[in-house]
């Protein structure tokens, strides 16, 4: 497989295999990952993984209420709120492991270079025959003192991207994109 083999190809999976990771797999996909560009060679990151299902339910619960209580503030995420009151709705999609990617606030560039970070993790997993998906409902949670401590993530780190990661149950078809928009170009 080639790069934009892997680019076109890699979706966002939310339905796994039971199938755990091996650690040596997630090890390989975080020395991926830490070949992403980086503002000034910061490299702001730091990874945090977990492989426990008790943990991530946790994870997701917490997330959940605390997504709640911003759909009240803010109406945009209005249309997850049902999805979000389920108790049976784990945000992680019971896969069986996540790389949260966190990063240095004192770095300015620290957003753009872990979310670069977590793209090659994310094609580095395609290429490997893994699924993977970016969970934006697991920031809230990612960000409280109690997760983060468990995590051993320093108190000043922001969690970034947060990706779970595993076999997919099934294959699910290439999408298309629209064509880039392209709005000057000079030559």
């Amino acid at each position: 497989m080639n790069v934009l083999e892997a680019i076109r190809g890699r979706r966002s999976i939310r339905t796994y295999r039971e199938e755990p990771l091996e650690g040596s797999v997630i090890r390989e996909l975080l020395g991926a990952a830490v070949y992403a560009p980086t503002g000034s060679n910061a490299q702001p990151w730091s990874f945090a993984v977990v492989q426990n299902k008790e943990f991530l339910k946790k994870w997701s619960d917490l997330s959940k209420q605390e997504m709640l209580k911003q759909i009240k503030q803010n109406t945009s995420f209005s249309h997850y709120k049902n999805t979000l009151e389920n108790p049976d709705f784990n945000i992680f999609y019971n896969a069986p492991a996540l790389v949260a990617v966190y990063g240095d606030p004192g770095s300015g560039n620290y957003k753009f270079d872990c979310s670069m970070a977590a793209l090659n993790l994310m094609l580095a997993a395609y290429e490997k025959g893994l699924g993977s998906c970016w969970i934006g409902f697991a920031v809230p949670g990612g960000n409280m003192p109690e997760i983060k401590g468990l995590l051993n993530v320093p108190e000043n780190f922001k969690i970034v991207a947060p990706v779970i990661l595993g076999y997919p149950e099934k294959q699910w078809p290439v999408l298309t994109r629209k064509d880039p928009v392209i709005t000057g170009w000079i030559e």
